[in-house]
């Protein structure tokens, strides 16, 4: 490369490498430093042994009988959401695809079913609010038709069913997500195959899962991947709808790194929570960038 070639990429390249330096690299490095450190400049673990196990206060979140709360638990709650949702979302989506490419007016169907992926987090909050309360929300109501008192309250109010409240209407709100993304796999598919099928006198059952099912698998996995990440960093609704409440039943990983930071004015705690999130959130990132790659040298 001549000198001025060398020059004219530095012109172009150094304020964007600059600007990336300044807002993305520096405070990654510095969440990392200060997550290992404690009133000074020395290096230690204390933060993320505290952060493990010991409790943090809730008192400035909107929550019933605010009690101390074991981040444990909101990676729990993390991992509880995660083996919920994501198989309701990739299972609903799927089935919502396939039943919805020949019918009339699917189109206006996948508006309103991806209206919960365009809403901000604090209106799809609100709703997800409205939906659990016991005299306005859908599903109290049909409990109660039931009669089933337990499921027929509030249930962002009580301990036992905050969570599932916040997990149902997370569903809700990536289901449009996962329904676009296997209509777009679902026109992919040859449609021979599916003649072929029929042919054999092979069902609809029979074509859905020795046919569909393994072709849309590539669709599956960015699904997965996309909705786990998703969970992991997951905090908008949380706050709006329960404040990870009551008693801090339904808080998450990212409500606990807030509290620390904003509540207890624990940055260094904040900054280990972060670093943990981080690590938690690149794992499923790693394979959705490795099945991308390898997608490409095919």
């Amino acid at each position: 490369m001549r000198k001025q070639d060398f020059k004219d990429l530095l012109m172009f390249l150094g304020a964007p490498l600059l600007t990336l330096a300044i807002f993305v690299v520096y405070p990654i490095v510095a969440t990392i430093v200060i997550s290992f450190t404690k009133g000074g400049l020395s290096f230690t673990l204390e933060n993320y042994r505290e952060v493990l196990l010991e409790t943090i206060p809730l008192k400035a979140l909107v929550v019933a009988n605010p009690e101390p709360y074991p981040p444990w638990g909101a990676l729990v709650h993390n991992a509880v959401w995660i083996l919920i949702a994501v198989p309701a979302v990739v299972f609903l989506g799927m089935l919502l695809a396939y039943a919805l490419r020949k019918t009339l007016g699917s189109s206006f169907i996948l508006g309103i079913i991806f209206l919960g992926m365009v809403l901000p987090g604090v209106v799809s909050g609100l709703i997800i609010r409205f939906m659990f309360d016991a005299d306005i929300g859908i599903f109290p109501r049909i409990f109660a038709l039931f009669s089933i008192p337990i499921l027929s309250r509030t249930w962002t109010i009580y301990p036992q069913s905050a969570l599932f409240a916040l997990i149902l209407g997370s569903v809700w709100l990536w289901l449009g997500f996962s329904v676009t993304l296997y209509s777009a796999g679902l026109d992919s598919i040859p449609p021979s195959l599916i003649e072929a099928a029929l042919v054999d006198g092979a069902s609809e059952r029979e074509i859905f899962i020795k046919i569909i099912v393994p072709q849309l698998k590539p669709v599956t996995i960015v699904v997965a991947l996309m909705t786990i990440m998703w969970i992991l960093k997951i905090f908008d609704i949380v706050y709006v709808v329960t404040g990870g409440g009551p008693g801090g039943s339904s808080t998450v990983l990212a409500l606990i790194m807030y509290t620390y930071f904003a509540s207890a004015l624990e940055y260094n705690k904040a900054a280990a929570v972060a670093v943990m999130l981080a690590v938690l959130t690149l794992i499923p990132a790693y394979w959705y960038i490795k099945m991308i790659l390898g997608s490409e040298k095919q």
